[in-house]
C-alpha cells in the first residue's frame, strides 16, 4: 500500500525535482528488494515446516510400531 501511495503522489504532483524522483525510485527499489527477501524467507519457512511434518510422521509411525509390540 505504501508503494501505491508513493506512486499516487508522483502522479498528482506532476513535475517533480529530479532528486526527489531519484529518491522515490530508490525507495521503490528498496521496497522491491525487501519484498523479494520476504518471499525467500517464506519459501524457506515452508520447506522447514514440510521437513518437520515428515519428522513428526516418522516418529508417529515409530511410536505406533512400538506400542503395537508392547504387551497390554
Amino acid at each position: 500500500m505504501r508503494i501505491l501511495g508513493v506512486m499516487l503522489a508522483l502522479v498528482i504532483s506532476g513535475c517533480v525535482n529530479p532528486r526527489s524522483e531519484a529518491a522515490t525510485a530508490q525507495a521503490l527499489n528498496d521496497a522491491a528488494t525487501e519484498i523479494n527477501g520476504l518471499r525467500q524467507d517464506m519459501g524457506q519457512l515452508q520447506m522447514d515446516l514440510d521437513s518437520l511434518r515428515q519428522v513428526v510422521a516418522k516418529q508417529d509411525s515409530a511410536i505406533a510400531k512400538i506400542t503395537a509390540v508392547l504387551p497390554r
